[in-house]
Order: C-alpha cells, then sequence, then structure tokens
C-alpha cells in the first residue's frame, strides 16, 4: 500500500533547515502605498535577511507602518527632482546605494502592493539561484478590498504536499513577453537579482514616471539569463478595477484600501 500522503490535520514534522549560504535584501518603494503595505509588510518581511522602504516625507502613514514593524525607512523626495511626475527608479537606486553588497547578497525590488505567499523565503533559500541571472514570479490579481478580506479569512493553500503549486485564489495576472522582440521580461513588481555578481546595479532614471524603467532594467540581462520561477506566485492588491493601464504611475490616484 502507498504511503499516505499528509494531510493539513497532521501535526507539523520540524521545519526544514534553511541554507544561510545568500542573504535576501528586499526594496520597496511606498508612497502613497501604505494602505497596502500594511498587509504585505508583516508577511513579507519575513521572508527577507534585510528589508529596506524608500518613501516620500509627506507618507507619515508609510513612516509609522515601518517603524511598527521595525523596518527601516527611508523618506526622500528624488521622485520629483527636475519637475519629474514620479520617477520611481530614481527612488529604487536610492535604495541600492544603502546596501553593501557582496557576493553572496540578493536584491529583490518588490512592490509595496504585493503579497508572497507564506513559504516564500523558504523556497528561495532553497533554490540553486544562478547569480548572473534574474528572475520574476506570476502574480493573482486581487482587485477589490472585500476580496482580499474574503481571502485572509479562509485562504486557498498553494503549496500542497511539496508536490503542487495551485494558484487560484485569483485571477492570474499578464506576464510581460515580448513575443516579436526578446521573449520574457521579469515584471518590476519582483526582480530578484545578484548585483555583486552580475554587475548590474542601476535601474535607467530615463522615464519621468513609474512607467518601463523596470523593463528596461530586466532588459539589461539577454533572455537566457531572464528565469522565471514557477514556484512561487503572488497576490497583487488593488483597491478597484481599472479600465486604464499604469493609474498610479505618475503618482497614487485610486481609491484608498480599505472598505
Amino acid at each position: 500500500m502507498p504511503e499516505r500522503l499528509p494531510t493539513y490535520c497532521d501535526p507539523p514534522g520540524e521545519p526544514a533547515p534553511v541554507p544561510a549560504n545568500i542573504r535576501i535584501n528586499a526594496i520597496q518603494i511606498s508612497v502613497d502605498y501604505g494602505d497596502f503595505l500594511v498587509w504585505t509588510l508583516p508577511e513579507n518581511k519575513h521572508h527577507f535577511d534585510n528589508t529596506l522602504i524608500i518613501t516620500a516625507p509627506h507618507d507619515k502613514l508609510t513612516q509609522s507602518i515601518c517603524a511598527h514593524y521595525h523596518v527601516r525607512c527611508i523618506p526622500t523626495d528624488v521622485w520629483w527632482n527636475n519637475g519629474d511626475l514620479f520617477n520611481k527608479a530614481r527612488g529604487i537606486n536610492l535604495g541600492l546605494s544603502q546596501l553593501a553588497l557582496t557576493e553572496r547578497d540578493w536584491v529583490l525590488h518588490l512592490d509595496a502592493d504585493l503579497w508572497l505567499p507564506p513559504r516564500t523565503g523558504e523556497i528561495l533559500h532553497s533554490l540553486k539561484l544562478d547569480p548572473t541571472c534574474i528572475y520574476g514570479i506570476d502574480r493573482m490579481e486581487c482587485q477589490s478590498f472585500p476580496d482580499w478580506i474574503g481571502f485572509k479569512c479562509n485562504p486557498s493553500i498553494q503549496h500542497e504536499f511539496n508536490v503542487f503549486v495551485k494558484p487560484r485564489a485569483f485571477p492570474l495576472g499578464a506576464r510581460l513577453v515580448l513575443l516579436n522582440a526578446d521573449g520574457y521580461v521579469p515584471l518590476g513588481c519582483f526582480q530578484l537579482w545578484n548585483p555583486a555578481v552580475s554587475r548590474i546595479i542601476h535601474y535607467a532614471e530615463s522615464q519621468n514616471n513609474a512607467a518601463r524603467s523596470d523593463m528596461l532594467f530586466a532588459m539589461q540581462w539577454p533572455r537566457i539569463k531572464r528565469q522565471h520561477l514557477p514556484e512561487i506566485v503572488g497576490i497583487h492588491l488593488e483597491s478597484e478595477k481599472s479600465k486604464t493601464m499604469g493609474r498610479n504611475w505618475n503618482g497614487r490616484v485610486s481609491k484608498p484600501f480599505r472598505f
């Protein structure tokens, strides 16, 4: 008779050991995104060795959330230098400049409105990641606060029996794939790479808003070095459905993420 698979009523076994061979440093931009960050930060921060939030001086909610969860937060006005609408890349570069990186150190640029499943840190540390590559993930689209609360009250399990990955809580979002050009490009919501080995550490600041800089950054790697991680599927939080792409690319205008 085949060995019985464990059920979720079985007592938990010993946690899997997490290798200490890499460090993961998360950089997140949260300017007027505190209403999302308050849901994502407390669960995401445990996946990483270090988390750094870049915000704006006026965004007291983000600063308060970071203080509550003991996460370093840097307020800055660089977003609007030279009359820019919201130069997100400039803020990311400021965050990168604050990190002392060795070949052990990986950087994850992660959007403030992206929630990662509970086994993310364990999975990232267990994979044999290639430090010459950049990695991205898929994401599901949660398009309202009531839908999010429904998920939190009755979450669907993403990782089952150490065998299956089931992204079934919400509809799966689109990948960025340039079919007539250069293929798969990891979206800026989750870009994981090793700066010391790849020697790539700068986002192009040529865009005056939050558009395209993530794509330009990822395309510094040839297609063979742009890799997809099927083991992890995030959840992108939105306060409302939008008929237009990039509604908040010039700064936050969508309604608050709450009832």
